[in-house]
C-alpha cells in the first residue's frame, strides 16, 4: 500500500478498541482520525467531519442507542467513499443482511487478532469486499427475497380501502368486532365483512395473521 489509510474505530468494548488503537500506533500505513469512540452517534459525527477511508463499526451497542447498522447507513450517506467494516460477535444472518443493505463493505469477527482486523481495514480501503463468496451469495439471495416479499406485501396492502386500514389498525389494538362496530358506528356484520375482505386481500387466514403481516411490512405500528 502506497498511501496512509485514515481510520475510525467505534465499539463499546474498550479493551478491544484500546488494543486496536495501540496496534494502529505501530503501523505507518494507518492513522486514527480521532481516539476510538464507543457510541454510534459519536462515530457518525466524526465520520461526517473527517470523512475517513475506513470505519471499523460494532454492530450492536449496549443500551438504547443507535445500532451500528443505522450508523453505517448514515455514514455512507455522508461519505459514500468511506468503507464501513462491521465487527461482530454475532452470527445472526438477519443482522448481516441489514448491514449489507446499509452499505457495509464486509464483516470481521471480534475474535480475530488486532493485527488481522487492521489488515482487513487496509483491504477495505483498497475496495475489497471482506466476506467470503459463499456467504455473500447467500446473503444477497436473502436480500433479494426480502425485497421481493416487501414489494409483494406493499402491493397487497395497497389494495386495502381506507376503512379496511382503519379496522386493521383497531384490530392491532386488540379490539374485538363488537368494539370496532361501536367505535365506528357500523354494525358487527359490516365489521365482519370488512375483516373477511382484509383476510382475502392479504391472503392470510386469521385476524392475528393479518395484523402481524401489516406490522411486519410497516403498514401499521403498535406500541
Amino acid at each position: 500500500m502506497d498511501r496512509i489509510v485514515s481510520l475510525l474505530i467505534c465499539d463499546d468494548h474498550k479493551l478491544l478498541t484500546d488494543a486496536l488503537a495501540t496496534v494502529v500506533g505501530l503501523d505507518e500505513e494507518l492513522v486514527l482520525i480521532a481516539p476510538p469512540v464507543h457510541t454510534a452517534e459519536e462515530a457518525i459525527r466524526l465520520a461526517e467531519e473527517h470523512l475517513p477511508d475506513v470505519v471499523l463499526m460494532d454492530i450492536v451497542f449496549k443500551g438504547e442507542g443507535m445500532s451500528g447498522i443505522d450508523a453505517t447507513l448514515r455514514i455512507k450517506e455522508a461519505s459514500p467513499s468511506t468503507n464501513v467494516v462491521i465487527m461482530t460477535a454475532h452470527d445472526d444472518e438477519r443482522l448481516l443482511v441489514e448491514a449489507v443493505e446499509a452499505g457495509a463493505s464486509g464483516f470481521l469477527s471480534k475474535d480475530e487478532a488486532a493485527v488481522e482486523i487492521l489488515a482487513a481495514a487496509k483491504a477495505a480501503a483498497d475496495g475489497e469486499v471482506l466476506i467470503d463468496p459463499t456467504t455473500l451469495t447467500r446473503l444477497l439471495a436473502q436480500v433479494a427475497r426480502q425485497r421481493e416479499e416487501q414489494r409483494d406485501a406493499l402491493l397487497l396492502l395497497g389494495d386495502l380501502t381506507d376503512r379496511e386500514r382503519e379496522i386493521l389498525g383497531l384490530l392491532a389494538q386488540g379490539k374485538r368486532n363488537d368494539d370496532i362496530a361501536r367505535e365506528l358506528y357500523i354494525s358487527p356484520q359490516t365489521v365482519q365483512t370488512h375483516v373477511r375482505n382484509i383476510l382475502g386481500k392479504l391472503r392470510v387466514h386469521s385476524k392475528l395473521e393479518a395484523v402481524s403481516f401489516a406490522v411486519k411490512h410497516g403498514a401499521i405500528h403498535v406500541g
